[in-house]
């Protein structure tokens, strides 16, 4: 049985180098090529992608997991060889139910769509951009139907990204935590005017901004002899492997658009630096899920990136790069960077608020593919729903509907992730914090010992578990909305003074 688990994982590396191609090739896609690459780019990644459908799908890899059930059985589900059969099996048997083509078509839409989506941005116009949307959805749409679901569609599309979730689900977790959170937001939007943000907007040196966006990197703990920092017209990071990870933000309106995104980034970045080296190209070799991962980005960017101690530890950085700051002080900008200002723009969202951005999107893309919502309404009823809630509607298609690049590529059932990983944050370092050294070094701005613990207890287990087990393996139980919304509401109680 040894030389059998040998090949499977001789061709799981197979897969992560094919991985590597794709990956690098879509990197490349949104920080360098010229926009001519793309007809020409797009089909190489559709080639790739095929190719490992193939080889993911093959009669051999069955044969080799037939042979193996026993083996596996006789192991711990969460040990090395257990859970590597584990993901193997989950990857082959969702591999077979689609057809090669339809990866391929996948790939090669997601590619052009990106494309469409940067021309249709830019000219903050829907329309340029709805016919590629529609081709998308609709392969979405295969997709879930070649997968199966539990009750509708879009459950198979929300299971390929957090295993064990479904839209009843999602949408209970949703509902709680909104529940929780609305009386929190009129509250504080009946208070606005007690923060002042005025000065971090303005005109401020851009190689500024990325000295201290590098800077802030550093702080974390992100080794850049590792990875790198770029710019894209939205910020993402790809994890090729352990030794390779690269980051991109954007700059904004505020001084600190970058610099949010850029710890928003940076702690997706921790994690991949964390997996195990030498686990990389097996099928444990990632993470648990990307709700986990989200959990490092949201907590770096703002459980630490807007917490008061890290402040007091960085703010004479900010007075280094920015000497027309030093007349203010690092609590008013403290209280700057935690303003709640409704922003329509989910990445320019105040914390307090971002969850809400999630919630329309989860249920609107969820309409989309379960058939109940025709893409051509999509605009109207995303203004209709953002009035109702922001209490004014986008200014254009931009500041709307095309804001985020997710809807150009496959990646419907995302969305959710974001909200699981701002709780599964909270429930983390409530379990970190029972370290003495972890909370001792959250209160005085020293967050090296919650890096240390977030890399022992979560990067490292890789993919041993998924995110909901790995969840309730460190915190004892499933996703809790409830120490996010004592946070939000211990937080901004004190910040607007109510």
């Amino acid at each position: 049985m040894e030389a059998s688990f040998q090949k499977l994982l001789a061709i799981s590396r197979e897969l992560a180098l094919l991985g590597y191609a794709q990956g690098v090739l879509g990197w490349d896609e949104q920080v360098n090529m010229p926009p001519t690459g793309a007809p020409a780019r797009a089909e190489a990644g559709a080639y790739l992608a095929q190719k490992a459908h193939e080889i993911l799908s093959s009669p051999q890899v069955g044969e080799l997991l037939e042979k193996l059930s026993g083996w596996e059985k006789a192991r711990d589900p969460h040990s090395f060889e257990g859970a590597c059969i584990r993901r193997m099996r989950r990857n082959y048997e969702k591999a077979v139910k689609i057809p090669a083509d339809l990866v391929a078509e996948m790939s090669r839409a997601s590619s052009e769509g990106f494309q469409t989506w940067l021309a249709a941005r830019q000219e903050q116009s829907f329309r340029l951009f709805a016919p590629k949307l529609e081709r998308l959805v609709d392969l979405q749409r295969q997709a879930a139907q070649a997968l199966g679901f539990r009750s509708e569609p879009y459950d198979a599309l929300l299971d390929l990204f957090e295993e064990g979730t479904y839209a009843a689900l999602v949408e209970e977790v949703c509902q709680k935590l909104e529940e929780g959170l609305m009386p929190l937001v009129h509250e504080v939007a009946q208070r606005l005017d007690r923060v002042d943000d005025s000065f971090l907007r303005g005109s401020f040196s851009k190689e500024a901004q990325w000295q201290l966006n590098l800077e802030a990197l550093d702080f974390i703990g992100f080794d850049r002899q590792k990875g790198r920092l770029d710019q894209s017209a939205h910020p993402f990071t790809s994890g090729f492997y352990p030794g390779d990870v690269r980051l991109t933000t954007r700059f904004g309106d505020s001084l600190t658009s970058a610099l949010f995104s850029t710890l928003h980034e940076g702690g997706h970045g921790l994690y991949e630096q964390g997996l195990p080296e030498a686990w990389w190209g097996t099928p444990v070799g990632e993470a648990a899920s990307l709700g986990m991962h989200e959990s490092q980005s949201r907590l770096w960017e703002n459980v630490v990136g807007r917490s008061r101690p890290f402040w007091e530890r960085f703010y004479p950085r900010v007075i280094h790069y920015f000497p027309e700051l030093k007349d203010r002080s690092v609590e008013d900008f403290y209280r700057a960077v935690n303003r709640v200002e409704m922003s329509l723009i989910r990445v320019e969202a105040d914390e307090l608020t971002y969850n809400l951005h999630i919630f329309l999107r989860f249920r609107l893309e969820r309409q989309m593919i379960n058939g109940q919502l025709e893409v051509k309404d999509l605009p109207e009823v995303w203004n209709e729903a953002v009035k109702a809630t922001w209490g004014r509607p986008p200014a254009h298609d931009g500041e709307g509907v095309l804001q985020d690049v997710h809807w150009s590529g496959t990646s419907m059932g995302y969305f959710p992730s974001y909200t699981f990983g701002n709780i599964y944050s909270l429930q983390l370092v409530e379990a970190a914090r029972k370290d003495e050294e972890v909370a001792r070094g959250m209160d005085e701005g020293n967050f090296q010992p919650l890096g240390r613990w977030m890399r022992e207890h979560i990067h490292q287990k890789a993919g041993l578990y998924s995110g909901l087990e790995l969840l309730e393996k460190v915190t004892g139980r499933g996703p809790d909305p409830q120490p996010y919304l004592a946070y939000l509401r211990a937080k901004y109680q004190e910040i607007y003074g109510f």
